[in-house]
């Protein structure tokens, strides 16, 4: 069975088709990439099934060109078509058993449990691969989101066996206080893609993590 522990660390970069622009998609991923984002989910909630196709297929290039994971939001057909490495699912998405069914039993399914640890220790039960909590702080992007407290990352990582991602608000000025607190990932969107300089906020962010996956050498 794949472990997920391996390399499911570091940044978490989730796209945003309001912050980066088509004509800018693969620059701005790029630079992600190459500043050490170890994970990129593919997040389009458009139905531009063309350009989502198209900007799927461009991150597994991308991914695998600088040796990083590829996770598609809510969208088990696409994740399928475009070899990704496994998807990241919400409450009211597709079942951890349907993911399993349609990608197989080694893809990286991620579960959102927001700030319920009962959430997490189900969705651990029932195969995923890690669970994604937050939000740790406001965030542009789900402002009306309820705030957990960072103590919920050790509650985590005392009872889960699985990686944690912690969402929300994180930035280069907070992702060390998350780090701290027992999250193996940061997940950001804002914090990253809303900047000019996305290479050097990737870079700030990922060498804050406790085992740093560079690509820049790639």
């Amino acid at each position: 069975m794949f472990d997920p522990r391996h390399r499911l660390r570091g940044l978490y970069a989730i796209t945003d088709e309001t912050l980066i622009t088509e004509a800018q998609f693969h620059h701005v991923i790029k630079q992600a990439l190459q500043g050490g984002a170890a994970i990129i989910q593919y997040r389009d909630k458009s139905d531009n099934r063309k350009k989502r196709q198209h900007q799927a297929t461009t991150l597994r290039m991308l991914c695998n060109q600088y040796n990083a994971l590829l996770l598609i939001n809510d969208d088990l057909e696409l994740a399928r078509q475009v070899h990704a490495d496994g998807v990241h699912l919400g409450k009211n998405d597709a079942s951890i058993a349907a993911a399993r069914e349609t990608l197989g039993a080694t893809a990286i399914i991620g579960i959102s449990c927001y700030n319920q640890l009962e959430l997490a220790t189900r969705a651990e039960n029932e195969g995923a691969s890690y669970v994604a909590l937050g939000a740790f702080f406001t965030s542009t992007i789900k402002p009306e989101a309820d705030i957990a407290k960072l103590d919920l990352l050790g509650e985590a990582n005392t009872r889960l066996n699985i990686p944690v991602c912690a969402i929300g608000g994180i930035t280069t000025k907070n992702a060390k206080q998350v780090f701290d607190a027992g999250a193996d990932m940061v997940a950001i969107i804002s914090g990253l893609f809303a900047h000019q300089q996305v290479k050097s906020v990737s870079r700030q962010i990922a060498d804050l993590a406790p085992i740093n996956n560079t690509n820049e050498s790639l």
